[in-house]
């Protein structure tokens, strides 16, 4: 059985909750399209594995309507348990352990495949959905990270943290550039109109993405401290880098990919 490696686990409620909101605000835009693009409508039995703060969740359930359903299963449930809509059903479990009774038209996945030590997700992800059912997943690319313009202070910080970031998920077994693979993967357990977008954003400081590194890489200092790859002085240059509009940098890419199992 897979095991789930999240780092953001045991945060503080509203640091994470504030890192959430800035995920959502940098990635839903493009979630939404994603979604879609499947001709998502009313009536659809939907499932978001890892439902974060809940802003996918809940777009939707506005659109599938009465006659249909959205479940969020989440191994940390804090940020959405309150949820009080008719048609979304929250659940705090290990989806891999968790029994369902039903299959899905659309399976949501974002930010999720990198935290698991193999990638049987995407097995149990082919079984819950219905012939003919779309999955829309996203994942990380810690390996395209690259220094693009400000200071060699700057430079070096970001390197040695990109270190920490990929020796981090690489001492829990996990893998820090699965997004490039997703491809690979998704053909090999049988999905088909396989529809690929690489996100690799170019961003200066202050920016949504750089916002997001910022609050992340304060949360996880520890663990980044903890591989060896970094001291807190470059924790810190990384941190002022990410808030200094005249530096530029790729901190994060994202590979976003519509996936199809056949229909019977």
């Amino acid at each position: 059985m897979a095991q789930s490696n999240y780092i953001f686990s045991q945060t503080q409620f509203q640091s994470e909750l504030t890192r959430l909101q800035r995920l959502e605000k940098v990635y839903d835009s493009i979630s939404q399209q994603q979604i879609i693009a499947t001709g998502i409508t009313t009536g659809w039995q939907c499932l978001e594995i890892g439902a974060g703060a809940g802003s996918v969740m809940r777009w939707m359930s506005e659109i599938v309507g009465a006659a249909g359903q959205v479940t969020a299963i989440d191994l940390d449930t804090r940020f959405i348990k309150n949820t009080q809509l008719a048609n979304v059903e929250t659940i705090e479990a290990d989806i891999h352990q968790i029994k369902l009774d039903k299959l899905f038209d659309l399976i949501h996945v974002r930010h999720v495949l990198i935290h698991q030590a193999d990638t049987s997700l995407l097995t149990r992800i082919w079984k819950l959905l219905k012939p003919g059912g779309w999955l829309v997943i996203e994942e990380s690319d810690f390996s395209s990270t690259k220094f693009v313009a400000g200071t060699p202070a700057q430079q070096q910080a970001i390197a040695k943290v990109n270190q920490a970031i990929c020796q981090m998920f690489a001492n829990q077994g996990n893998d820090y550039a699965i997004g490039i693979k997703l491809p690979s993967l998704l053909q090999k357990v049988g999905f088909q109109n396989l529809q690929i977008i690489n996100d690799v954003p170019i961003v200066a400081g202050n920016s949504d993405i750089a916002i997001l590194m910022n609050l992340s890489t304060r949360q996880l200092a520890e663990k980044y401290l903890a591989t060896g790859k970094v001291i807190q002085a470059d924790l810190e240059t990384y941190c002022q880098c990410t808030e200094d509009t005249s530096a530029w940098a790729i901190y994060l890419a994202t590979v976003s990919e519509i996936a199809r199992k056949p229909v019977l």
